[in-house]
């Protein structure tokens, strides 16, 4: 077992015993697989190529954007050859070509470090990644939990994670911002793992009629 992988199981066996709701979550869904992503500048390209279409569009014009990159993952150096009417070509809007030209910019003139991220903080990272056109603190908190594997990470503002909420509390209307962080706080400093469970929940139907 690697290090992520006992952390997580560690986590998850600590948020059954702080949280009964959760706990039903985490024995049917199973351990909490997350490890660090290899390739972060393929994945936060892919964060905004993916923001406001669906996840079917979004898979097709990555793909296309993959392969008009070139063999092997996308990089900051292969992105800015690509002209903005070549991004445009393969479905991207024309915001987004330029979002994706900024990244790829900022990469390269060392304004983002990505291959020093896992030596800073959490704030850190954040501040570094919203320099970038297009990456919010919701896309900043996503490289965190699923690039980085950081611990404790809770992106309140996240639909998924409130229906989660809603779903697991049993609750009458969508949680707003306030009562998931409060929720939340039994959490720690576990969070990003609870998060994962609450959008697993959100695929799940309770065998024993909890929801």
């Amino acid at each position: 077992m690697n290090d992520h992988a006992a952390a997580f199981l560690k986590a998850s066996q600590q948020l059954r015993k702080a949280d009964p709701r959760l706990k039903h979550v985490i024995d049917t869904v199973g351990p909490c697989p997350l490890k660090p992503h290899r390739y972060r500048f393929a994945l936060l390209l892919r964060s905004i190529v993916s923001q406001q279409i669906s996840t079917s569009a979004a898979r097709t014009i990555y793909l296309r954007l993959h392969t008009l990159a070139g063999k092997g993952q996308p990089t900051a150096g292969k992105i800015i050859r690509l002209s903005h009417d070549e991004l445009r070509s393969v479905g991207l809007s024309s915001q987004k070509a330029t979002y994706v030209h900024h990244l790829a910019e900022m990469v390269l003139q060392n304004n983002v470090r990505l291959h020093k991220m896992h030596l800073f903080s959490d704030e850190e990272v954040t501040d570094e990644l919203i320099q970038v056109k297009g990456i919010g603190k919701w896309t900043a908190q996503m490289f965190l939990m699923f690039g980085l594997c950081r611990p404790d990470v809770f992106p309140h503002d996240d639909l998924g994670i409130q229906n989660g909420i809603q779903k697991i509390y049993q609750l009458k209307t969508r949680p707003d911002k306030q009562t998931c962080i409060e929720i939340a706080e039994r959490w720690q400093p576990y969070r990003t793992v609870a998060s994962w469970y609450c959008w697993r929940c959100l695929e799940m139907e309770s065998p024993d009629g909890l929801w």
